[in-house]
């Protein structure tokens, strides 16, 4: 069954840091500046969710012009 847009795919910030290449702190930090949200289940568990992460992403202009 495909996942529709409104469900969550929250996953830990290590997960979610080596989802997107970056350290686990990069995450963290993203979360306090409020680039991205994080989702606490307890008082230590703190989830994120990969459709926000691919929304930071952005890609890199290239000298040849990006298509």
């Amino acid at each position: 069954m495909p996942a529709s847009k409104s469900q969550r795919r929250l996953v830990s910030v290590p997960a979610a840091a080596e989802y997107a290449g970056v350290c686990s702190k990069t995450i963290r930090r993203r979360i306090s500046d409020g680039t991205i949200t994080g989702y606490r289940f307890g008082p230590r568990l703190i989830r994120v969710d990969l459709d926000e992460i691919d929304a930071v992403l952005r890609p890199l202009a290239t000298a040849g012009g990006a298509k």
